[in-house]
């Protein structure tokens, strides 16, 4: 079994470069190219506008998902405590992050369990990397996983690009569908297939959909490059620079709930991947997601306290209450009725005006002669 020092780093060198170094995507997520249709007369209450929705077997008072994060060490599990206060209170989802240090070694277990302990009524996610069903992990350590902090789902992240330029990492995900296959099939919960910040293509969305998975968790490219969050954590010139190479590499996240959407229209869809605020949440759910989920404003909120984290919460939830009614929508899935418009693009309206001057060429001779 490897050794748990290490992965106790890696998670401390995450938390630290996460909050202190610009570790973006190059691309942007897409969102920007969407806008709603303002509605000058809603004919809505503001404060009737209702953003609850049921998820498996949970009642969430709006469509937030606290995205897996941290764990594993002693600061990861404060932060964890306070968002696990906060989710509480506001009545969001919540996803740790990797549970395989505390699966090697139990003494980080608090640093997960307390989750649980502190929020009673969350929908709260287990999260272990898909790819150690290829490294001795099986149904047993995804069981242990969701019962150490008796979680209502197992997000089974997928993360080859950061494997592949990380320092020794797992990089061996041949056959890995099958092992995904025979987790959804025996455990007892919903299985969640969550990329990390690339994004899903269409190939990929039907192969999580045959293996059983209840969710996707697009994490499109548009936020945080783990690339180069593992650029800053390279140990040699070489690494640095193979890492820093993909820091443009990825499927939106726009584009990849689109991708879901048509490859397997009823799957349900986590959008995560650099959304900003609830307005971005918004437009992930009236392209087709059911919850959208943010990391970074959470963890530099919870950084500070609880209280911070609430309030970041609370403004998110506010966001999304707004932008429903400024667009006449009462409840959160009416957001998905024509109420979301895609802006033209520079080369569209190029093409246009082009259009235009080429119809009007004889009229613009006949004015030039007058």
């Amino acid at each position: 079994m490897p050794k748990v020092a290490p992965i106790d780093q890696r998670k401390a060198d995450h938390i630290k470069i996460n909050l202190e170094q610009d570790v973006r995507s190059a691309l942007t997520t897409g969102l920007e190219k969407y806008h709603f249709v303002h509605e000058a007369l809603p004919e809505l209450d503001l404060n009737r506008v209702n953003t609850t929705l049921s998820l498996f077997g949970k009642t969430l008072n709006a469509p937030i998902l606290i995205s897996s994060m941290t764990g594993g060490t002693e600061e990861a599990g404060e932060i964890n405590q306070r968002l696990a206060e906060a989710a509480q209170e506001v009545g969001v989802a919540m996803g740790v992050g990797s549970q395989r240090a505390a699966l090697e070694n139990p003494k980080e277990t608090p640093t997960f369990s307390i989750a649980r302990k502190v929020a009673p009524d969350i929908l709260l996610f287990a999260n272990l990397g898909a790819v150690q069903l290829n490294y001795g992990y099986s149904v047993d350590e995804c069981r242990r996983a969701v019962d150490m902090i008796q979680a209502d789902a197992l997000c089974l992240h997928l993360n080859p690009l950061q494997e592949a330029v990380q320092d020794a990492g797992d990089t061996n995900f041949e056959g890995l569908a099958k092992k995904i296959e025979e987790v959804c099939r025996k455990l007892e919960v919903p299985v969640i297939a969550k990329e990390v910040g690339w994004g899903i293509s269409e190939r990929t969305a039907k192969l999580l959909a045959d293996c059983g998975v209840q969710a996707i968790d697009v994490a499109g490219a548009g936020g945080t490059s783990w690339s180069q969050v593992e650029m800053h954590r390279a140990p040699d010139e070489f690494t640095r620079q193979l890492a820093a190479t993909f820091v443009g590499w990825g499927i939106p996240t726009a584009e990849s709930i689109l991708n879901v959407k048509k490859a397997v229209p009823e799957m349900t869809i986590f959008a995560s991947g650099g959304l900003k605020d609830g307005l971005d949440i918004a437009k992930c759910i009236a392209l087709g997601a059911t919850l959208g989920g943010m990391a970074g404003n959470f963890l530099k909120a919870a950084a500070v306290s609880t209280e911070k984290a609430v309030e970041m919460m609370k403004l998110t939830k506010r966001q999304i209450e707004v932008t429903m009614f400024a667009c006449g929508a009462e409840r959160i899935r009416e957001l998905e009725n024509g109420k979301l418009v895609e802006k033209p693009s520079d080369e569209d309206f190029q093409k246009a005006l082009e259009y235009v001057l080429e119809k009007n060429k004889e009229l613009y001779k006949r004015l030039a002669n007058l």
